[in-house]
């Protein structure tokens, strides 16, 4: 069944929201803009005076798009009531249209990370949660069962990010998770904690970090909590993109660009094999299906391009993505069809 298109209103009230978060974030620049450049990408800072020492409190990569935010901060500033209200009226707009809005437990812990620095610093929404999100990236609406949550909500970000950005969230994850009510989940032998389980429901917290190999428990600095170590992660969260999850006014964060979902997914599908991962690997596939099928159609050129990068990844990344493929005789006659 091909996917249904939101309103061309809705569509528009959806960027102008996104937009309008963008703008609010230029806004609370405080002293001026430093640049570091690592290994050959820029990093911009807000470097100012506290007392007497100098602080960098980090912003983004350096876009153009972030530089020209920026460089209208003190217009922005002055504009901050008018926004609010903007935003305000855009998500009323949003419900009303019949946009999926973020359940109450999962709104108020991206709020509460988003207030700490977690997105800003790295942090990239992953798995279903940030899929639920690509209803406002691409302008389609999803059936409420197709969005049912497993009530795991997963974060993800580069250890080598995280070492290098030499700034911390402004409150620990951890700190947070334990106030919503989750506690750490034993078991890992070192003592790094790396997700946690709500006491009172089923909702389970992790943070994931790129495997180069061994997938083991890394540390990120920068977010303050330890990560599970993932193969094919890195592929998924390089270059991801700004999103607006509606919870009250909109929550501003970070997910994978939606070609590159859609091709993680066909992946981790044929890692999942026996028990209760086939259920999870038919979601998967579920998941990749609609992706490809809206991108094939609307955005082929951005699907093309991340096919091709998987493939020339390696043989074993050609060899999950063929076979999750297989299963899947639609959605690989929509793949073939781009070249």
């Amino acid at each position: 069944m091909p996917a249904l298109s939101h309103s061309r209103a809705a569509q528009v009230a959806y960027q102008d929201l996104l937009r309008l978060h963008l703008e609010e974030t230029a806004s609370e620049l405080i002293g001026s803009i430093e640049e570091r450049v690592r290994n050959g990408r820029s990093y911009l800072y807000d470097r100012f005076r506290l007392g007497t020492e100098m602080k960098s409190r980090y912003l983004g990569e350096g876009t153009p798009e972030l530089r020209a935010r920026l460089a209208r901060a003190a217009e922005l500033r002055a504009g901050a009531e008018a926004r609010k209200a903007g935003m305000t009226r855009l998500a009323r707009i949003l419900r009303a249209e019949g946009f999926i809005a973020t359940d109450r437990d999962t709104g108020s812990l991206l709020l509460a990370f988003a207030r700490a620095g977690v997105f800003r610093l790295g942090g990239t929404l992953v798995g279903t949660a940030a899929y639920a999100l690509y209803q406002g990236e691409l302008g389609v609406r999803f059936d409420s069962d197709e969005l049912a949550q497993t009530g795991d909500i997963d974060f993800a970000s580069f250890e080598r990010l995280s070492v290098a950005l030499g700034d911390r969230v402004e409150e620990n994850p951890g700190d947070i998770l334990q106030a919503l009510k989750f506690d750490p989940v034993p078991g890992v032998p070192d003592r790094q904690v790396w997700k946690w389980r709500q006491n009172r429901g089923e909702a389970l917290v992790e943070f994931l970090t790129p495997a180069f190999g061994d997938e083991t428990v890394k540390p990120l600095p920068a977010l303050g909590v330890s990560a599970q170590a993932l193969n094919y992660l890195n592929y998924l969260i390089a270059d991801p993109i700004p999103a607006i999850a509606l919870y009250r006014s909109g929550v501003l964060v970070q997910i994978p660009r939606p070609e590159r979902f859609a091709m993680h997914k066909l992946i981790v599908a044929d890692r999942r094999r026996g028990g209760a991962d086939q259920a999870k690997a038919r979601k998967d596939r579920g998941q990749a299906a609609f992706l490809i099928g809206v991108l094939a159609q609307d955005r082929p050129d951005d699907l093309a391009e991340a096919l091709a990068e998987a493939q020339a990844r390696g043989p074993r990344w050609r060899q999950r993505i063929e076979a999750s493929l297989l299963r899947m005789p639609e959605t690989a006659a929509l793949l073939r069809d781009l070249a």
